[in-house]
């Protein structure tokens, strides 16, 4: 069964209702840049909740600071960072997961990610576009075909719920796609979801 994460929350209101359709992850962005960065306090959420950090080019300490701040159970580094910043993490925070996300734009080279196979958990896979995130836009999913690795797999990037037809054709294919990411298709406003399209998504994958 894929798993859904939701991300880019930010509102404790809002975070409590999408934690009640009961996510596998739930993403919280630590980049101050983003219209949807995350500052307040959360709600204590189900332990079958994951908290996904997200973070870009973030310093060692920042990251350390957020793990502390909001007992986070999985990174996100959707930035430029190094297999050997992701060694770094892992070997500080091993009961961590880390997801590496890499923006993909018309083709995907995937042979540069090999150094980053044993120091992560999870690829990430987003559209490429003029911010980190949260573009909204769907990148050419047929690129994945050529995907030579076993690392499981977060699909992201402008899913909405006309793509979900094109995600079960997907899921049936030998491509590893562990969780499916959703964020700005589902917003009345950044970092704001709307409740019903959220459940109306999730119901489909359970």
């Amino acid at each position: 069964m894929v798993k859904i994460k939701v991300c880019g929350m930010r509102q404790p209101q809002n975070i409590g209702d999408i934690a009640a359709l009961n996510p596998d992850y739930m993403g919280f962005i630590f980049y101050p840049p983003s219209p949807r960065f995350c500052s307040g306090s959360l709600p204590t959420l189900p332990d079958t909740i994951q908290k996904v950090g997200v973070f870009v080019n973030a310093s060692l300490q920042y990251i350390e600071e957020k793990i502390n701040t909001y007992q986070l159970n999985a990174l996100q580094l959707h930035g430029d960072e190094s297999a050997a910043f992701c060694q770094q993490l892992k070997q500080a925070y091993p009961q961590l997961a880390i997801i590496k996300a890499f923006a993909i734009g018309d083709k995907a080279h995937f042979e540069p990610l090999a150094p980053y196979l044993s120091v992560t958990d999870y690829f990430l896979f987003d559209t490429k576009g003029a911010n980190y995130g949260g573009n909204g836009t769907v990148f050419n999913w047929d690129l994945l075909s050529n995907y030579p690795y076993k690392q499981p797999i977060f699909l992201s990037g402008g899913i909405g719920l006309s793509e979900i037809k094109p995600i079960k054709a997907l899921l049936s294919t030998k491509i590893p796609i562990f969780a499916l990411d959703i964020n700005s298709k589902f917003e009345t406003s950044p970092g704001e979801k709307e409740v019903a399209r959220v459940r109306e998504f999730i119901k489909h994958f359970q």
